[in-house]
């Protein structure tokens, strides 16, 4: 953003304090002029990214300019889409590199798979523009390591995608171990168990679909012959892209387990098991069953998935489980409860623990994307800053890395940034850039 429009949007009369906490749908928001929007631009707009810029859309503090996909097809739709609702007609684009030379972009929205995240956010932070992206932050550890540093050698704001830290469930909860509700942590279980982390049945490589630059969609990655698993929701199930069950929904709930205790530092031990079974039928490389666990200094934080089911711990398909001295506090994102044994005793105990918080019933993500936006204004941190996306995705990726490098046991230096006596594992902290990427530097 040019620093004349930056103060411009700072010192705007019309204020945005506050109103990260008024009711759902965004009720009660005053309107913005169109020099008073802040100018933004999304990048992958086919699933969570649009979800994203519909928020900021209703909101009424945005202007659309742009809108970027390598799919021709979902590109044009998302044009339309945002023309009919909003009355709108941001400009398409087929490259992000285009998306970002618009000099009146104030903020981007990233939604593209995850081994896009790192050098979109470089590249956006380069321009001046701050940044929304989805979680997890990256692809790799090294990836993560570079994007804090751009975010913060060139002073952008940044939101990571983790929209459970700005929830009232999530907050509420926390503030209840915080005070000492539940006593001491002693553990921290976390689940997530989903059909789709099979991933998709088996189908043969194929001709490239008309209108998809599949090129530019594998960027920095191998290049692989077109398959259609590749794309479009199933690229996380391939480690050239994502990371599975692991770290599409590991980021959400570890990060809870680290809140719990708040904790910032990095792992210093991981120890995982996983296997992948089925794999006549399903075409992944990610595992469809995970066990991993984190040895703290005075808890123990414990994950496990199993694909291809949607039940476990008190009939949850996915939750978080803080076990404490005085009970267990139980919580996914719909609600959180106190466990002590008794039905009647827990019943009442929750009940107690509630009574001092005032639930406005709005989402997570309206939350977090009127933070964000209150962020571009007064430069301010973030709910969830990139230094909070980096961490939890180290745990993660370090979970996954346990599990490939076929040792099982991991034991991270911080202070090098590489495993101790693990060549294996620590071949798994950069990836390769292929084509005409090169890993950017900071």
């Amino acid at each position: 953003m040019k620093q004349s429009r930056r103060a411009f949007l700072k010192n705007s009369t019309l204020t945005v304090a506050g109103l990260g906490m008024m009711h759902s749908a965004y009720s009660g928001l005053p309107n913005f002029s169109t020099n008073d929007k802040i100018n933004i631009g999304l990048i992958g707009a086919r699933s969570k990214g649009f979800n994203i810029l519909h928020h900021m859309m209703k909101t009424g503090q945005v202007n659309c300019l742009g809108i970027c996909d390598v799919d021709q097809n979902v590109l044009e739709k998302r044009l339309v889409d945002i023309k009919d609702e909003f009355k709108q007609t941001p400009k398409g684009y087929g490259d992000f590199r285009q998306l970002l030379d618009n000099q009146e972009i104030d903020a981007v929205i990233i939604g593209t798979p995850d081994h896009w995240h790192c050098l979109i956010t470089v590249y956006a932070c380069q321009a001046g523009k701050d940044v929304y992206v989805e979680k997890p932050l990256a692809n790799s550890i090294a990836e993560c390591n570079v994007m804090v540093g751009a975010a913060n050698k060139y002073n952008r704001v940044v939101q990571v995608g983790q929209q459970q830290r700005s929830g009232e469930v999530w907050n509420s909860a926390m503030q209840h171990i915080h005070s000492g509700g539940i006593g001491e942590i002693k553990k921290v279980n976390v689940w997530a168990n989903f059909p789709y982390g099979m991933g998709s049945s088996k189908v043969p490589n194929q001709s490239v679909p008309e209108g998809l630059d599949y090129a530019l969609w594998q960027g920095p990655a191998e290049k692989r012959a077109y398959n259609p698993n590749h794309v479009h929701g199933s690229w996380r199930h391939f480690w050239d892209y994502g990371g599975g069950l692991m770290t599409d929904w590991g980021v959400h709930l570890l990060d809870m387990a680290l809140w719990a205790k708040k904790i910032s530092h990095e792992p210093k031990t991981v120890l995982a098991s996983a296997a992948n079974y089925n794999m006549d039928t399903y075409y992944r490389e990610t595992y469809e069953m995970m066990d991993v666990s984190y040895p703290m200094e005075d808890y123990m934080i414990h994950w496990s998935h199993t694909a291809g089911i949607q039940t476990g711990p008190y009939d949850k398909a996915y939750g978080v489980e803080f076990v404490g001295e005085k009970g267990v506090l139980l919580a996914d994102r719909g609600d959180w409860s106190i466990r002590l044994g008794d039905k009647g005793e827990s019943e009442k105990a929750t009940l107690l623990a509630k009574e001092k918080f005032d639930f406005k019933g709005k989402s997570d993500m309206e939350i977090h994307v009127l933070n964000f936006l209150d962020c571009v204004r007064s430069r301010g941190v973030t709910n969830c800053p990139i230094e909070t996306g980096r961490n939890v995705a180290l745990y993660a990726h370090m979970g996954n890395i346990a599990a490939r490098s076929g040792t099982q046991y991991l034991n991270w230096n911080e202070a090098a940034g590489k495993f101790n006596g693990n060549k294996v594992a620590n071949q798994f902290i950069a990836p390769e850039y292929h084509g005409e990427w090169e890993f950017p530097k900071v």
